[in-house]
């Protein structure tokens, strides 16, 4: 039986520590190959870059981003590793666990369970996008892989979200981040957050300050608090932007 290369993330160390020394107490049933060890999810999402794991244990409990959130980032890489959380979730949680045939480890984890856990992973295929979607609260950070390096981007400070080629473009005040995402998908994802303008963008409502009339090209623009840049809107858009951020009548 070939290894599993294995990644653990855990905020605390002797956690990790722990699962490290009883991965190798099985060794000799259920093989593995720890490649790396991180305390956050920004570390694990890096590591897994750098190594391409089979599987990740992954904490639920992290600060910043909780192991639901960085599953998801993960779902969206190629190819995805398998993943096995690890929670000292109540009952209730570990039952939506069950409904949702996710693999989790109850805490502290004994080394029998893990023997199982291991030998369904290595039979199973990685939890589907949509299966974790479904499970997770809303994402709060996009993730960003441009020159070999990936960076979080609080989707919070994201003004818009730009189609461009393959890619969708994000903005916040600082600088664009590329996103290996669908304008379609992340428009589904964040209705409440996000407002089409054009067929190739989406805008947070928070982030509009007004509009402005453009007479030459006889369309509204939008103004955005912090940046220069003027985002034009569609005439199909227009009616449903207008009634949603305004709430007044303006002129067609």
């Amino acid at each position: 039986m070939n290894p599993l290369n294995v990644i653990i993330v855990d905020d605390e160390a002797p956690a990790r520590e722990r699962l490290r020394d009883l991965l190798g107490d099985i060794a000799s049933t259920q093989p593995t190959r720890v490649v790396g060890m991180a305390a956050n999810g920004l570390e694990a999402l890096r590591l897994f870059e750098e190594t391409k794991p089979d599987l990740m244990f992954v904490d639920i409990r992290m600060p910043g981003m909780d192991g639901i959130e960085l599953a998801q980032h993960l779902s969206r890489l190629a190819p995805p590793p398998q993943v096995i959380f690890a929670t000292a979730y109540d009952q209730y949680a570990v039952t939506a666990f069950d409904l949702h045939a996710i693999d989790y480890l109850l805490k502290p984890v004994r080394a029998q369970r893990l023997e199982a856990a291991l030998a369904r992973a290595r039979a199973s295929k990685p939890v589907a996008r949509d299966v974790l979607d479904g499970f997770a609260e809303p994402r709060r950070h996009f993730a960003s892989s441009e020159r070999g390096r990936i960076t979080l981007v609080p989707i919070s400070e994201v003004l818009y979200l730009k189609a461009e080629l393959k890619y969708v473009t994000a903005r916040t005040a600082e600088r664009e981040h590329l996103l290996d995402e669908s304008l379609v998908h992340l428009e589904q994802e964040f209705p409440d957050r996000f407002i089409r303008i054009h067929r190739n963008c989406l805008v947070a409502r928070a982030a509009i300050a007004g509009f402005e009339r453009d007479e030459v090209a006889e369309q509204w623009n939008v103004r955005l608090g912090s940046v220069v840049e003027r985002l034009p809107v569609s005439r199909r858009q227009w009616p449903a932007v207008r009634a949603a951020v305004l709430n007044v009548e303006l002129p067609d």
